[in-house]
């Protein structure tokens, strides 16, 4: 049973490393489109963050959604 139990983390560990790959030259032109970036508008970001901050009465974790009277 041991002897499994540690060919499958074996298995696990090889897996895993394999799908660790480089990005290639002529790849990172589609990576770096506007629409891949995590925030592709700046300032729309940081006014959804300004709402979320006035409506919450707290800053960070902009991820959740809640309720919140807005008075500040």
């Amino acid at each position: 049973m041991r002897q499994l139990r540690m060919s499958f983390l074996l298995l696990l560990c090889v897996t895993l490393l394999a799908s660790c790959t480089e990005v290639r030259a002529w790849e990172r032109g589609y990576l770096a489109r506007e629409e891949m970036a995590w925030d592709p508008d700046v300032l729309e970001s940081a006014l959804n963050d300004h709402i979320f901050f006035s409506k919450e009465a707290s800053s960070g974790g902009n991820s959740a959604a809640g309720g919140g009277c807005g008075c500040n």
